[in-house]
């Protein structure tokens, strides 16, 4: 019995494989992987495999089915963004399976989309025969009277070459059935020695070339170096725009947007503006006549419109979190999501309502608006989500899965967050009050926990949260002291490991009787 080193090679077999540029490898009757040149990293790495390795049963088998065909089958392997035909030989002199890859990714590319797409497409051999035509190309071909492996009419053919062979030709024409007319944009796929034909609905384009004057929207004409040689009775803003009329030449930055946008190659449009009307100018350069058409629509409305919901988007977003927005717009009356663990912290402004009897109603609110605005700050830094204020008292709360546009661990680090905000906003009040020459202080309080947060009723509606969390932490903060953050039990277990904590001692809390309370130091130093 001989062993697979003491086998004869297969003749051919062993010749350079390492030079080959295709993929090359040999698996043992037993699925080892004996052999594979530097071209088959790709097929490897999508078997996860290397030399010396089993490769998984599914790929031994499907390779062992391939080669046991007549003629012998091939295994498809999908490596990133490349494809292979891995051709799986037996050798019984060896017992083992050469395997001989092939990069088909082109030919995939190719192949994969032209059934599925709308418009017409189309594929020529280079002798003008018709290889192949989508569903979408049906009108066409009948309207030519061919069918499949027909040769297309020769100057069609004559003029597709022409095209490739001119970059700046205008793509052919050609009519369909139902009046349909259609430009089939030629592109030549060497490596498989056939050119495709791409093909777009002109129909529309056509019927109102043919009547300008008619046309209710902007119609205008230019030559190539930009001298306007038509403009219909509906173009007169446009004109304006455009700071020219016709028989007269286009300022050449004016005419320079406009090729610019010709070139564009899907969406050669460009916009206008003048008497506050706006217009989108579809530009088509038309080479047969050596110019340039442009078809306005006025889109004043629709941007109008678009500008309208963009500050009703910004103004809801200001009201409620980004996915509850879109629930209550998909339908949802009533929202309420329960949350197993939520961080609630609750601030009030110290003395205000002694303060506000001395101040007029415009201080007030510009007091209140500054001290508040500065917590919104510290709420988005912390990516925390505001809920509301009350009087002179805010509210924020974090561990909101909803929290719009914040990183993954938002969630997981809010009672820290939380923390910080509340740490932050005595420092933020303190500088505002020495500015303003005010002895302005703020109590805080905290509290961990479940709660429930949604949206209820139909007018005035606000995202609000309840639970028992909340109540814990609005007693926090209504039995704090100025200038510190109280927090409970459950608090302080969760945060001792990362924050500094000085105990108070025994509260007393409406509702829960004496508990043991602390205040929040700092943060403890980063070992």
């Amino acid at each position: 019995m001989t062993t697979p080193s003491d086998r004869p090679p297969v003749a051919g077999m062993g010749l350079f494989p390492d030079q080959n540029p295709n993929p090359v490898l040999r698996m043992d009757a037993a699925g080892v992987l004996t052999y594979a040149n530097a071209a088959s990293k790709p097929i490897l790495q999508a078997w996860q495999a290397a030399v010396g390795e089993t490769l998984p049963e599914p790929i031994v088998a499907s390779l062992r089915s391939a080669a046991g065909e007549l003629p012998p089958g091939r295994v498809e392997v999908v490596s990133g963004r490349q494809t292979f035909d891995v051709l799986a030989i037996h050798v019984p002199e060896i017992d083992a399976f050469n395997l001989y890859g092939t990069d088909i990714t082109a030919a995939k590319v190719v192949e994969r989309f032209p059934d599925r797409n709308p418009n017409p497409v189309l594929r020529m051999t280079a002798d003008g025969t018709l290889w192949y035509a989508n569903d979408a190309s049906r009108s066409i071909i009948r309207a030519l009277g061919i069918a499949v492996g027909d040769p297309l009419p020769a100057p069609l053919a004559e003029q597709f070459r022409a095209a490739l062979a001119d970059p700046t030709a205008r793509p052919p024409e050609v009519g369909g059935e139902g009046g349909l007319t259609f430009r089939l944009k030629p592109v030549e796929i060497p490596e498989f020695e056939f050119i495709n034909l791409y093909g777009t609905d002109i129909t529309a384009e056509k019927a109102i070339d043919k009547f300008p004057n008619q046309n209710p929207n902007p119609v205008l004409r230019l030559t190539r170096q930009g001298r306007m040689t038509y403009a219909n009775p509906a173009s007169a803003i446009v004109r304006k725009a455009l700071g020219a009329e016709v028989g007269a030449n286009l300022a050449p930055e004016m005419f320079a947007r406009i090729l610019g946008a010709s070139l564009h190659p899907t969406d050669p449009t460009m916009e206008v503006e003048a008497d506050a009307t706006l217009y989108r100018l579809r530009v088509v350069a038309v080479y047969e006549f050596d110019s340039i058409n442009l078809y306005g629509t006025d889109i004043t409305a629709a941007r109008q419109v678009e500008r309208l919901n963009a500050d009703n988007e910004a103004l809801l977003l200001n009201i409620l979190p980004r996915s509850i927005a879109e629930r209550l717009r998909g339908g949802e009356t009533a929202i309420a999501d329960r949350f197993d663990d939520m961080t609630v912290l609750f601030a009030d402004v110290v003395g205000f309502t002694a303060m506000s009897s001395r101040l007029s109603a415009s201080e007030v609110i510009d007091l209140l608006n500054e001290v508040f605005t500065a917590c919104d700050r510290l709420a988005e830094r912390f990516r925390l989500e505001k809920i509301k204020t009350v009087g002179d008292a805010y509210m924020v709360v974090g561990g909101l899965q909803t929290v719009y546009g914040y990183a993954p661990d938002a969630h997981a680090t809010h009672a820290e967050d939380v923390a910080e905000m509340g740490l932050a906003i005595i420092d933020e009040v303190d500088r505002l009050g020495r500015a303003r020459g005010l002895s302005l202080e703020i109590r805080v309080g905290m509290h961990v926990g479940p709660a429930v947060a949604g949206v209820i009723g139909l007018k005035k509606f606000i995202y609000d949260v309840w639970g028992d969390t909340v109540n814990m932490a609005s007693r926090m903060e209504s039995t704090g002291v100025p200038g510190r953050v109280q927090v409970s039990r459950e608090t302080y277990d969760r945060l001792a490991g990362t924050f500094e904590f000085e105990p108070r001692g025994l509260v007393e809390v409406k509702g829960k009787g004496r508990i043991e309370t602390w205040f929040v130091k700092g943060r403890r130093p980063r070992s």
